[in-house]
Order: C-alpha cells, then structure tokens, then sequence
C-alpha cells in the first residue's frame, strides 16, 4: 500500500479555522496569507500570484513530469448591487447560489470604513404585516435585501456608514463538528478540500517519504467565478488532480462516505488514463470510492484547460449534501479523499513520455479498443426465465 495513515484531529482542526476566515471571491487576502503560513509550518516555501494564488512545491526524484494538486480557497458570496430606499442595500451572488439558501443567513458586509453585520432577508419578512404574503413571494436576489445591524433607514445614512455598491459580503459558516463524524458547515466547498489537501501533505510531511516527481501543491482564489487554475499551472506540470465537493443528490452517485471519483462534468470527461490510475489506487490501497457524473459543475481543471495548460485532469471529491445550501460531509470522506492524494503522490509514474511536452508517438498512451466477450451458460432460460405471457 502506498496510503499514509491521516491524522484527522489535524484535518478538523484546520477545516475548522479556515471556516472562520471570510473568504468570498474576491475577499481572499486573509486566507491566502493564514494557508501560507500554514504551508510554512509543513516546511515548503510559498510563492504568491500578483492576486494571491498560492504555489509551493514539495521537490521529489525528477522535475520533469510533476504533479499538481489543486484546492480552491474562495467561497461563495454576494455583493452590494444597489441601496434601497430604506437603507438596506440588495445583492446579487458572488458565485453559483440560490437566494432561497441567503434568505435569513447571517453575514459581514466589508465596508470603506470596515465590517458591518446584518442579515440577508426577504422583502416580506414578517409574518405579523405580510401574512401569507410571505410565503408566496418570488424566491429570487431581487426579492431579498441586507439588514445592517447599525442605525440606517435611508440611502443617506447607509452612505455615511460607508457602505457602497460593490461591497462584498461574506455569509456566516455556522459550522457544527458532530462526534458522529458528520460537519454541517457553510463554504465546506471548498475548504474541505483545502483542509483535506494540508492533512495529505503533514502526512507525508511526517513520514518524510519521497515521490517520483514534484508534487506541486496549488491552492487557487476565484473557482466560484470559473477562472480558478487559469494563471497558476505551470509548464512543469502534467497531471492535475483537483480536490472538490462531489454532489450527493437524487440521480448522483456520490457518497458522503469515500472518495468520488468524477468521470465527467459540464466541461467533458477526465482524463481517462489518470482517472483510471485513481481507481486502480483506490483498489490497490483499500480506499472506498465510487464514481460519478456531473452535469452542472466545473471545477479547476477546467479552467486551467481553457488556459491552455496541456496536462491530464482528474477530480477526487467528498460527498456534500446540498452543496452551495446548507452543506453536509462526512470526515469519513476527507479522510479518504487525503489517502488517495498520499497514494497519488508516492506512486510510480505510469507515463513517462509525459515528462516532455512534444514527443513523437513513442510511448503514447493506448486505450482498449478489443470487442468484450461474453460467455453464455449452456441453459439460459435457468438464469433469465422466460417471461410469461
């Protein structure tokens, strides 16, 4: 088995503190700098994007042919669109998420002059003036405002406060850590995955083990609005494998138990070979996985694809319940997530013409194209009964 064993008080421990600090896209300074220190503390030196994407490479037996793995620090937000009448500024989203889960949130709004607190509420809130009304308005952003919790009741006073249009508003986490294992938490997509990530990395950290390759450990800043990976791959990287939510819904067949292997999403399929190599590890090392397809969902491959990166993609996800809602995991999951990324790192590479960018066809990679067989039993009807009239 290639696995290391995973200390899970430090993968809770470090979820837990990356949910306090307010990471909406476009608010990320804070969390850039908190994980940098932390990689600091893992012994890897770090280097910043102009924005504040961090890289640190943990050097292995070769450069060439090296491996990523990608986290996204953002989360989901809203920001300031316009001040109503009464003061109270309306929002549109910050990433991919319904008014119907910002409707009684609690949340920071990041003014000029600092941070004020309030609540996202609907237009019609009270039942003692609205009646039924309330619950027959539109679930929409227009149909939703921000209650500061200062004294303002026109546009003027707002302005004095110091708040604006274009303030970004960071939604409270509200995160639960049940000792049945389950965490119930906003924004678990993605810091999960970061805290998941940075358990991976102690693990082998403390066992001191060597890779094949560099292992490149990425941790981006604008996933929610689709540019992600777009300016932190670099050349020396061919494979990426991205850590993210895995949607467990009806239809879906993800779990918040193991890890999700995504085969597809709305940007096309993984790579098939490197996505193979996951599930073979999976097996190999006694990982529960399972795997599945996502039909409205991108991740950071994607976006470092459409970049022009040329490297394999794959996605190992944790099972989240209501994701962008009110989100669920199991540590069960992170935990396995973090094996897969230890066995992923130390394992041998399989495709060593990926060390050069352009080779000839020496080496390329095949996929099976052979017919399968099948082998009937003598008696059919014995295991599929005629059907009777």
């Amino acid at each position: 088995m290639n696995r290391l064993p995973i200390d899970t008080n430090y993968l809770s421990n470090v979820l837990s503190e990356l949910l306090d600090i307010p990471s909406p896209t476009g608010y990320t300074d804070t969390i850039t700098m908190r994980v940098a220190d932390m990689l600091d503390d893992l012994g890897l030196s770090v280097e910043l994007t102009r924005r504040g994407a961090i890289r640190a490479i943990r050097r292995g037996r070769d450069i060439r042919g090296a491996r990523a793995i990608v986290t996204h620090l953002d989360t989901i937000g809203a920001i300031v669109k316009s001040i109503r009448p009464n003061g109270r500024p309306s929002l549109v989203p910050v990433g991919t998420w319904s008014a119907r889960f910002a409707e009684g949130a609690r949340a920071t709004v990041f003014s000029r002059k600092g941070g004020y607190r309030g609540t996202i509420l609907p237009l019609k809130s009270s039942g003692h003036t609205f009646n039924e009304e309330i619950d027959s308005q539109p679930v929409s952003w227009d149909n939703v405002e921000f209650r500061i919790d200062a004294l303002t009741r026109s546009p003027e006073e707002t302005d004095r406060l110091g708040i604006e249009v274009g303030d970004l508003v960071a939604i409270d986490p509200q995160p639960e850590f049940l000792p049945n294992g389950f965490i119930v938490s906003r924004h678990l997509d993605n810091k999960a995955g970061v805290a998941a990530g940075l358990a991976a990395l102690s693990a082998m950290q403390h066992e001191e083990v060597e890779t094949p390759v560099d292992i490149h450990w990425l941790f981006t800043i604008a996933e929610e609005v689709g540019v992600g990976a777009a300016s932190i791959v670099s050349n020396d990287v061919a494979s990426l494998l991205a850590i993210d939510n895995g949607t467990t819904a009806p239809g879906q067949n993800s779990d918040e138990f193991g890890v999700t292997i995504a085969m597809a999403d709305q940007t096309g399929p993984f790579d098939y070979h490197l996505s193979k190599k996951l599930v073979d590890l999976c097996v190999e090392n006694d990982i529960r996985y399972q795997k599945d397809v996502f039909r409205y969902y991108r991740s950071d491959s994607a976006s470092a694809l459409e970049a022009g990166a040329d490297v394999r993609t794959a996605l190992a996800t944790f099972g989240v319940d209501s994701s962008h809602g009110y989100e669920r995991i199991h540590l069960h999951a992170l935990r396995s997530v973090a094996e897969l990324v230890t066995a992923f790192c130390i394992s041998p590479v399989a495709i060593e013409r990926d060390f050069y960018k352009r080779a000839d066809t020496t080496g390329f990679t095949d996929q099976p194209t052979d017919d399968a067989e099948q082998r009937l039993p003598r008696d059919v009807s014995r295991v599929h009964p005629p059907k009777s009239e």
